[in-house]
């Protein structure tokens, strides 16, 4: 996906990164945001359950971030992520 060149400079403006470097840092947000909701599910729920997360709380969190998300992912209910997850 090609990059806007007045993002590149509005970011090159204000941060001070070289062109070559703000349109990585660019890409990397783009492709943050572009993860689909089911790989992020999956993605989360393995980074939480390696720091010890109990499923309760983590599906609950994972409700909240999928809401926070720049475009918000539909709500999921507890069964439709575990679904995600286990199959």
């Amino acid at each position: 996906m090609p990059v806007d060149p007045r993002l590149v400079r509005h970011v090159v403006a204000t941060t001070g990164l070289v062109p070559a470097d703000a349109t990585r840092v660019i890409e990397d947000v783009l492709a943050f945001h572009h993860e689909p909701v089911e790989a992020y599910v999956r993605r989360r729920h393995a980074e939480l359950k390696l720091r010890g997360a109990k499923n309760a709380d983590i599906f609950t969190l994972l409700r909240v971030e999928l809401a926070d998300r720049l475009v918000a992912a539909p709500d999921l209910s507890e069964r439709q992520l575990r679904r995600i997850i286990y199959g």
